[in-house]
């Protein structure tokens, strides 16, 4: 859990007191590689914070094909947010790619934690507007940038994933088919 506070600290500082008062609301899970986090159809109870791990993050179009809407690695934090926040089913799935360990944080918990320590509630807040800032440069990527301009984006922002992630899921996540990304990858070499 002392991962977990370096974290929290990144954007807030907590006292020894708060710090173990704020643990209290975390529970530990181990995931094991190829295991589901969050199922399409689950009612989504937690979002995580990846202690250690690589997560997929995507959804299955009507005709059985997986559209990935995010990677997700150590101190990332993951869920599907729209099942969460509105405490309906998900619409997407969340899988492990490699053994990993996660926090989970109930919606109660977060919300009860958010009103008694401000601290907390900036620290959230502070966090989802990253997320969404990042969101919105993804969907914007993909709608106006060609594949090289994707690729290059990506391979600058994430250049472990870029090593950790087999190509034929990276190929997906930017749109493109495995050839393009095996060409984009020679280029950039």
């Amino acid at each position: 859990m002392e991962r977990l506070r370096t974290h929290i600290e990144e954007i807030t500082p907590v006292s020894n007191e708060e710090f173990e008062y704020i643990k209290t609301f975390f529970t530990e899970k181990k995931v094991r590689k190829h295991q589901y986090l969050i199922q399409e159809g689950d009612k989504v109870a937690c979002e995580y914070w990846i202690i250690k791990g690589i997560f997929r993050a995507f959804y299955l179009d009507e005709d059985g094909r997986e559209h990935i809407i995010q990677f997700a690695l150590e101190n990332w934090w993951l869920s599907d947010y729209n099942a969460f926040f509105n405490q309906t089913e998900s619409k997407i799935n969340i899988v492990c790619m490699e053994d990993a360990e996660v926090v989970c944080l109930t919606l109660f918990a977060r919300e009860q934690l958010a009103s008694e320590l401000h601290k907390m509630e900036h620290f959230f807040r502070m966090k989802l507007t990253k997320g969404y800032s990042a969101q919105q440069r993804r969907i914007m990527s993909l709608l106006s940038g060609n594949p090289k301009q994707r690729y290059e984006e990506f391979a600058g922002l994430y250049p472990t994933i870029m090593q950790k992630i087999p190509k034929k899921y990276i190929a997906e996540y930017l749109g493109v088919s495995r050839e393009t990304l095996s060409r984009l990858y020679s280029n950039n070499q």
